[in-house]
C-alpha cells in the first residue's frame, strides 16, 4: 500500500517541521562555503557550484532509495506538466541564489541571508494565485511578524541613512534581496506544484526525482551559459573542487529536505519555518566571518524568531 504526498501532508502533521530545521542548517553550510567561492570564482560560477557538484549526491540518493528497500518502488508517472513545474522552479532558483551571492557582498552575511526571507509573504501570494493553497489566519499573522523582522533587517548602516523612511529600503542590498526573495518564491511554487503533480509514493522519492531533474537543468543551462561567456571556461569551477564538493552535498541535501517538506505541507508553512536558517546564519556570520550586529538588526532577528515559533505552535 503506497502514500500519496496529501496523506503524508495530513498525517504527519509535525514530521515536516524537523525536515525543514535539518534543510535550514544544511543550507546554511552551503551558503557559507559558496559566500567563500564568489570572490575566487564570481557570481555566476560560485551559482553554478551549488547546482554541479550537488547533482552526483541527488543522483546517488534517488538510486539508494530504489536499491535499498527489500521491494522497489514504483517510479511514478513523469508528465509534462510535471517537468514544466520543475524547470520554472530550476530557472528562478538559479536567479534567486545569483541575488543572494550579490546580496551577501553589499551587507554581513546574517543579514543578507535575511533579505532573501522577503519571499514568505509572496510565497504565500503566489501559492495562493497558482496552487489554491490559502494561509489561515494565524498563518498570516506569524508571516506577517516575521516580515516586519525583514524590514528592519534592511535598513542600511549608520552613514548610508538609518532613518525609517521609504528611502531607507532603496538601498542595493535591500534591492538584491527582495530579488533574491521574489526568485525564492516563485521556485518554491513551482517545486511545490511539482511534488503535487508528481504524487510519489513518500515525499523522499519525490524530493529525489525533483532536486535530480532541477540540478541536471541548471547544471547543463548555467555550465553552457560560463562556458561560453568566460575566457577561463569551466576550469576555476574544477579546479576549486574542494569547497565546492562542500557547497554541492550541503546543497543537494538542503534540496532534497526542502523538497521533502513540499510533498508533506504548503509552499507558505515551509519557507515561514525554514526563517530558522537566519538564526544559523547568525551563529556562522560571528563565528567565522567575525561580523557584528547593530541594535535595529538585533530586533529583526527578534521578530523574526516570534513569527516562526508562532507558527510552528499551530502544528505542534
Amino acid at each position: 500500500m503506497t502514500t500519496n504526498t496529501m496523506d503524508w501532508g495530513t498525517t504527519f502533521t509535525w514530521l515536516w517541521v524537523p525536515v525543514v530545521l535539518l534543510a535550514a542548517g544544511a543550507q546554511t553550510v552551503r551558503n557559507a562555503a559558496q559566500r567563500s567561492l564568489t570572490g575566487s570564482l564570481g557570481t555566476w560560477a560560485a551559482t553554478l557550484v551549488r547546482f554541479l557538484y550537488g547533482l552526483p549526491f541527488a543522483l546517488g540518493c534517488l538510486a539508494l532509495l530504489y536499491l535499498l528497500p527489500a521491494e522497489m518502488p514504483a517510479a511514478p508517472r513523469l508528465s509534462w506538466t510535471y517537468v514544466g513545474w520543475i524547470a520554472l522552479g530550476a530557472a528562478f532558483q538559479i536567479g534567486a541564489t545569483a541575488a543572494l551571492l550579490l546580496a551577501m557582498q553589499q551587507r554581513n552575511f546574517a543579514v543578507a541571508v535575511t533579505l532573501s526571507k522577503s519571499e514568505v509573504l509572496q510565497v504565500a501570494l503566489f501559492g495562493a494565485v497558482f496552487l489554491a493553497e490559502w494561509p489561515s489566519a494565524n498563518m498570516w499573522l506569524a508571516m506577517g511578524v516575521a516580515t516586519a523582522g525583514v524590514m528592519l533587517l534592511s535598513v542600511p548602516p549608520a552613514g548610508a541613512g538609518t532613518r525609517l523612511s521609504p528611502r531607507t529600503w532603496l538601498s542595493r542590498s535591500a534591492g538584491y534581496g527582495l530579488l533574491c526573495g521574489a526568485c525564492f518564491a516563485i521556485a518554491t511554487v513551482g517545486f511545490r506544484g511539482g511534488a503535487l503533480a508528481l504524487d510519489a509514493p513518500t515525499p523522499w522519492l519525490s524530493a529525489a526525482w525533483g532536486v535530480t531533474l532541477a540540478q541536471l537543468m541548471q547544471s547543463i543551462a548555467l555550465g553552457t551559459w560560463i562556458a561560453w561567456r568566460e575566457p577561463a571556461g569551466l576550469m576555476p569551477v574544477l579546479r576549486s573542487w574542494r569547497v565546492s564538493l562542500l557547497a554541492g552535498s550541503m546543497g543537494a541535501m538542503a534540496s532534497l529536505l526542502w523538497f521533502a517538506a513540499y510533498a508533506m505541507q504548503s509552499a507558505s508553512a515551509v519557507r515561514t519555518v525554514g526563517m530558522v536558517e537566519v538564526v544559523f546564519s547568525l551563529v556562522v556570520s560571528r563565528r567565522v566571518f567575525r561580523e557584528r550586529l547593530r541594535r535595529t538588526e538585533t530586533l529583526g532577528l527578534a521578530l523574526m524568531g516570534v513569527g516562526i515559533v508562532y507558527l510552528c505552535w499551530q502544528y505542534l
